[in-house]
């Protein structure tokens, strides 16, 4: 099973992507935050073994989160701009999903992620 947490700004874009998760068991989400302040939060609180993180958010960007953690989880970018996509990689990023979310590519996405943390020993995917 791989913990994961959803940290999106935009409520509609979080059930979307809720959504799409269920067709993946082996994803339980533990936790979603809106905001910085609310990520921040809710990554101590749950230690997941996988983010799902937009880059704009308010408060901070998703990068700024990611800098101020002791420990990166594993992480899955998901935002509506392209022009981050190669400094996303320099922050533990798995993939990169492009808004919206094409249900093949979050397919990819969590197959990279499972093998990543099985090799890691972070689930038991």
């Amino acid at each position: 099973m791989i913990n994961a947490i959803l940290i999106e700004d935009s409520r509609l874009a979080r059930q979307e992507l809720k959504e799409l998760l269920k067709s993946f068991p082996q994803v339980q989400i533990a936790g979603e935050a809106g905001t910085a302040s609310q990520a921040e939060e809710l990554i101590k609180l749950v230690n997941p073994d996988l983010i799902f993180l937009d880059i704009h958010l308010p408060g901070k960007s998703g990068f700024d989160i990611l800098q101020e953690l002791d420990s990166v989880p594993a992480v899955i970018f998901t935002t509506a701009f392209d022009q981050y996509a190669l400094q996303s990689f320099d922050y533990n990023a798995i993939d990169y999903l492009l808004k919206p979310i094409v249900p093949e590519r979050l397919e990819q996405a969590i197959q990279k992620a499972e093998i990543l943390l099985k090799e890691k020993g972070g689930c038991s995917a």
